[in-house]
């Protein structure tokens, strides 16, 4: 990141040092000649965005003078105004705008005008002066040849003649001496000004050595301005000639014959020479010169010389040696042997013999055949007659030669008068075996097989007898060919086979495409092949027989008509019965209904499922469920489970389907859902609870108070009272405790015994002096008790009515199950303070 500053004053360096400076496009020289005319390409750009030229002056040869601090020379143009109007015709003219261009043309150009032009230019804030080199010569400039690294022989290559001038409307043109194509391009632009014209063509080894010139043509006086020439230099393999002595090359058997091989051009040189024969190398001949001595019949042939250099080889024409000899035993070739019957026959003599023969004498079965001289015998329409032995004999200038081998010609011919003949005697019905023979006149040679077009195959066998096991209804004709070397086929014999309608099909008549309820519909019954013609049409729906008719038509469909049909075709023959044609009835959502399983009425806490049963065709697309308040359940499939189902989901519920020709509502479907015994017994003991709890509450609500009133009474009593004695009365007899505390005193109640007889009282210590004895007999010093206790305590009984105490008066002669006892100071003491905690016991019978 620290680099990042220094990287972006460099760029705004670069950006505004590069905007400060004019900048110019064109050619650093231009070259032209005195009396021509200068074409000077120039753009450029203007520093500040959006400023133009305000003045714009050409000078020659100009100078800077320090003094002034300005440009002198000689002016050749000055303008201050820009329009698109054309230029005025000006020596110099200004082809630019006030923006982008400064194209100048100069025409015609003077010796003075050699040197260099100063494009001097203007704006309202600043100012350029632009160097552009100008050549005049006083003469025009040359052409210059362009050839490349290496041109070889039959090889394309392109030429260029380049000239560094070119100037619109000036009348020049570059013309080559060789008398080929060539394509001039010219470039006007700020790189180049130039002129070339391009020559394409395949150079032959006769263009190796010569001169070859690019002219700048004149056109308006028509003569030559310059020229280049250049010497072409063509690689190419050797160009070779034979000479033949004596001349013509034509020698008579036993004589002799020699050949000289010169080289016309090589380049480079060539290395060495041979010999060849009909196109192979004749050995130990490397020489320029070939002898042949004598010459026999078998150096008869093409000679020619081969000669090697860097480029390749080159051979030379071909020399064809004739060597002259009498005709050598004949023998005759027959083109086509054995020859079928009527077929053209050509037979030839062939005799060696040079010159060819000029006579033949031919001979059938050893008798001369007149009027045939020729080398040829052609027979148009070979016939039986034709066949034997053929033989001839040739003559030439040197002589008659002999009859030699001879050849045999065989006619041949296929078998003749070939039927194919039924052997049933009654008419055929499909599914019967059916037996035909083939059968010929001659043959020759004798016939080797048999072949039956069945069923448009063909089968090879050697019987003349097929059998055709359960014949179809469909079978063709059929053909026989007996055949040797060729076939003769028989007139094909037509079966005629009997049989039930075929191809019976439920054709949909109309509508075309898919049936909506309520279409027009018309079904049409068809068959392919009936034999006999005669035939009854049958209709059947799902199996059931509709009608008899060809037709069968609907005004009105209906999803009831949906079913499977079936057309029937019967004959004298059989009877035959179509494939089911289906008709599928299209009609929007109908007879809609929830159907609740396992039953509309359930417990609680099960599954109830709900199924929104329709009939629709094309299927259901879509499925809504609304509940008994019209309310959209958001669930879209076919069937709504309820896992577990509650009370809740008691009430009426409506499906609605959809497929893509409408949409149907089913009427309601009542769900009702009962509370399970569990529920029942919760709820049941959830009332009772709540009953008894709220009896119970008042019930202690009203005890607590009355025992609240009697508490407060007891004080009052006690308040009163000395404090002196305590006395338990009661009407039954008492009896003595077992044992005893030593602080402890008990009551007995006899109607008790059954529960909790006695009541403890606690004394504090120190109400008496009197040692105690333990239940272990030992004695109890006197002192104070370690668990003093200085509250006073109270026992309370609960148990039935059986009796009463003394100094006890109930608030309440109603309550007859709780008993308050209050036990006051026994003995000598001080009465211990009144306690403002009060303790209870409650025994509970």
């Amino acid at each position: 990141m620290h680099l990042l500053g220094p990287l972006l004053l460099l760029l705004e360096y670069l950006a505004f040092s590069d905007s400060s400076y004019w900048r110019f496009d064109h050619p650093h020289t231009l070259y032209t000649w005195e009396k021509a005319c200068v074409w000077i390409p120039c753009c450029y750009t203007i520093p500040e965005s959006g400023s133009r030229l305000e003045k714009l002056t050409v000078y020659s040869n100009y100078e800077y003078n320090d003094t002034t601090k300005d440009f002198q020379g000689s002016i050749l143009y000055e303008t201050k105004e820009f329009s698109n109007n054309p230029p005025q015709e000006m020596r110099v003219q200004f082809l630019g705008n006030e923006r982008v261009n400064c194209t100048l043309r100069i025409n015609p150009v003077s010796k003075e005008d050699n040197g260099w032009l100063g494009i001097r230019v203007n704006t309202k804030t600043d100012k350029w002066m632009e160097k552009i080199n100008l050549n005049v010569s006083k003469t025009p400039l040359p052409p210059h040849i362009q050839l490349p690294p290496e041109i070889q022989e039959s090889q394309e290559v392109t030429l260029t003649c380049l000239l560094n001038f070119s100037c619109p409307g000036f009348p020049i043109q570059l013309k080559w001496s060789l008398q080929e194509p060539a394509v001039t391009l010219t470039s006007l632009s700020t790189k180049t000004v130039s002129t070339q014209s391009k020559l394409t063509f395949r150079p032959q080894w006769t263009h190796h050595g010569k001169n070859l010139t690019c002219q700048l043509w004149d056109q308006k006086a028509e003569r030559v301005l310059s020229e280049d020439t250049v010497c072409l230099d063509v690689k190419h393999v050797p160009k070779l000639k034979i000479e033949v002595s004596p001349g013509g090359a034509n020698v008579t058997e036993g004589e002799s014959v020699i050949m000289t091989c010169q080289v016309i051009s090589s380049n480079p040189e060539y290395r060495r020479i041979t010999w060849l024969k009909d196109g192979n190398t004749l050995q130990e001949q490397e020489t320029f010169t070939l002898t042949l001595s004598p010459v026999t019949k078998m150096m008869s042939g093409k000679y020619q010389c081969e000669a090697f250099n860097d480029v390749g080889s080159g051979q030379s024409d071909g020399v064809v040696l004739q060597v002259y000899y009498a005709p050598e035993p004949s023998r005759v070739e027959i083109l086509s042997s054995p020859a079928k019957e009527r077929n053209r026959v050509e037979m030839t003599c062939v005799s060696l013999a040079n010159p060819p023969p000029t006579n033949y004498t031919w001979y059938h079965n050893d008798r001369e055949v007149p009027g045939i001289t020729g080398k040829d015998f052609q027979i148009p329409a070979v016939l039986v007659g034709h066949a034997g032995s053929y033989s001839c004999l040739a003559q030439n200038s040197l002589g008659l030669g002999q009859v030699g081998q001879k050849a045999e010609l065989d006619v041949q011919y296929p078998p003749k008068e070939v039927m194919a003949v039924i052997q049933n005697p009654t008419r055929i019905r499909e599914g019967d075996n059916v037996t035909v023979s083939c059968n010929y006149n001659s043959s020759n040679p004798r016939v080797s097989r048999y072949e039956w077009n069945v069923q448009g195959s063909r089968n090879k066998v050697f019987s003349e007898v097929l059998v055709i096991q359960k014949v179809s209804w469909d079978a063709r004709p059929i053909a026989c060919a007996a055949c040797n070397q060729w076939c003769s086929w028989a007139p094909s014999v037509n079966l005629d086979v009997q049989h039930a309608p075929k191809d019976v099909r439920v054709q949909q008549t109309s509508p075309s495409s898919e049936i909506h309820s309520g279409h027009r519909v018309l079904l049409g019954c068809n068959f392919s092949s009936s034999r006999p013609r005669d035939v009854r049409f049958f209709w059947k729906k799902n199996g059931i027989f509709l009608k008899e008719g060809r037709e069968l038509s609907f005004d009105s469909i209906s999803p009831e008509d949906a079913g499977n049909y079936n057309c029937l075709v019967n004959n004298s023959i059989g009877q035959t019965t179509s494939e089911a044609k289906m008709l599928r009835v299209l009609y929007a959502p109908r007879m809609l209904r929830v159907a609740i399983s396992p039953k509309d009425e359930v417990i609680e806490g099960k599954k109830a499922v709900l199924t929104c049963e329709s009939d629709a065709n094309p299927p259901i697309l879509q499925y809504a469920w609304f509940d008994w308040n019209n309310q959209n359940l958001r669930h879209y499939d076919q069937i709504l489970r309820l896992d577990p189902v509650k009370v809740q989901h008691s009430g009426a519920y409506r499906c609605q389907a959809t497929n893509r020709l409408g949409t149907g509502q089913s009427p309601p479907g009542t769900l009702t859902v009962y509370y399970s015994p569990e529920t029942i017994g919760r709820r049941v003991a959830v009332g009772v609870g709540f009953c008894l709890a709220t009896l119970l509450l008042a019930f202690w609500g009203v005890k607590l108070q009355r025992s609240w009133k009697r508490i407060r009474s007891q004080q009052g009593l006690q308040e009163n009272s000395s404090g002196q004695s305590f006395f338990v009365r009661n009407k039954k007899i008492r009896r003595v405790p077992v044992s005893e505390d030593p602080h402890s005193l008990g009551c007995y109640n006899p109607v008790m015994e059954d529960a909790i007889s006695y009541a403890t009282l606690r004394f504090p210590v120190g109400e008496t002096n009197t040692p105690r004895t333990r239940d272990a007999g030992t004695l109890e010093a006197e002192g104070p008790s370690p668990n003093r206790d200085d509250t006073v305590t109270y026992s309370v009984l609960q148990k039935r009515r059986v009796g009463d105490y003394e100094n006890v008066v109930p608030e309440n002669v109603e309550d007859e199950g709780i008993h308050y006892s209050e036990l006051v100071h026994l003995g000598v003491g001080e009465r211990p303070l009144g306690q403002e905690a009060v303790e209870y016991v409650t025994l509970k019978h």
